[in-house]
């Protein structure tokens, strides 16, 4: 039998066939490695500790990015050569082309810049500018080597799980919040560091916008989330129709419990005198009318009938 050496081959070393294990172990662990052509959703969901052994899901709905290709681009042989785009210069100078993986779109500026919407994260955003300037290559248009991208907007959104009391954070913060229930349902909070947006609502879900990293978004909640457990509404209100005053078989609801309201004196209603009630249109400007007779009785328009009102008015 002739040994690795006869035949020209080195024999491997020790220390590399350890390294070579304990990489394949590692793998076997984490998975396989993410293929950088290939969409994945990976990085779409952010955990985010709580502080009280907890954790909170941070879903990332939409993120915006912005390249440059570096080349004039010819928006009207693009419209015409690609697919799924639309251009209408007479409403928007741009073209919008679309990806169906992963899910994107696109506006294409005549300048060469490309802002990319529509993706969940950062590596499927990289990977949809990456496939538009493949796509503007075959077109004829050739982009420089290096495209600056740059992500520009990340929006994300989580729920605490328990309703907020908003004007007690507002009154509590005021530099930093402000909420219009006549204008919009939510309570505004903007921080300073990191830069980012929160959209808070009574029902406990939050709206995270305005950051350029991930980072950012895990960063903001968890500096918001002490606030919104300090102001967590203790009891609920119950349901107009359904709460302990609702009677079945009777109307129920807010019908039965106005029944059964006392009337207040205050807001009792005068009723109108019997003359008034009578029918009117006998009345003519005489007193006896179309179908009145010679009894009935001969009212004026003017202080006659004022007279009558404060009367029982002042009853």
């Amino acid at each position: 039998m002739s040994s690795t050496a006869d035949l020209g081959v080195a024999a491997p070393s020790t220390m590399e066939t350890s390294a070579d294990a304990q990489q394949d172990d590692q793998q076997r662990q984490t998975g396989p490695a993410l293929s950088q052509h290939a969409p994945n959703l990976a990085g779409s969901v952010l955990e985010v500790p709580d502080g009280f052994g907890g954790s909170l899901l941070i879903r990332i709905q939409n993120m915006s990015s912005t390249a440059d290709l570096g080349v004039r681009l010819d928006l009207k042989q693009i419209a015409l050569r690609c697919r799924n785009t639309e251009f209408n210069p007479r409403r928007f100078a741009a073209v919008i082309m679309r990806l169906r993986e992963p899910r994107a779109t696109a506006l294409l500026f005549s300048s060469g810049r490309m802002v990319v919407t529509g993706t969940k994260s950062s590596h499927n955003s990289s990977l949809a500018t990456k496939k538009f300037a493949y796509i503007l290559e075959r077109v004829g248009f050739q982009p420089q080597s290096y495209i600056d991208f740059k992500v520009q907007n990340i929006v994300g959104t989580v729920d605490v799980g328990f309703p907020i009391r908003l004007e007690g954070v507002v009154y509590a913060h005021p530099t930093f919040s402000s909420y219009e229930p006549e204008l919009f349902p939510g309570l505004i909070y903007r921080l300073v560091q990191p830069r980012v947006v929160l959209l808070i609502f009574v029902s406990g879900k939050v709206v995270i916008t305005g950051a350029k990293k991930e980072e950012d978004l895990v960063e903001g909640l968890r500096k918001v989330y002490p606030v919104m457990l300090e102001f967590r509404k203790a009891t609920v209100s119950p349901v107009p129709g359904k709460g302990s005053n609702f009677v079945a078989g009777e109307g129920g609801g807010v019908a039965a419990a106005a029944a059964a309201a006392p009337v207040r004196p205050h807001c009792q209603v005068p009723t109108l005198p019997p003359i008034v009630t009578g029918n009117v249109a006998s009345l003519g400007k005489g007193g006896r009318g179309r179908g009145g007779n010679k009894e009935t009785p001969r009212v004026r328009r003017g202080k006659d009938l004022n007279n009558t009102f404060e009367g029982h008015l002042e009853v």
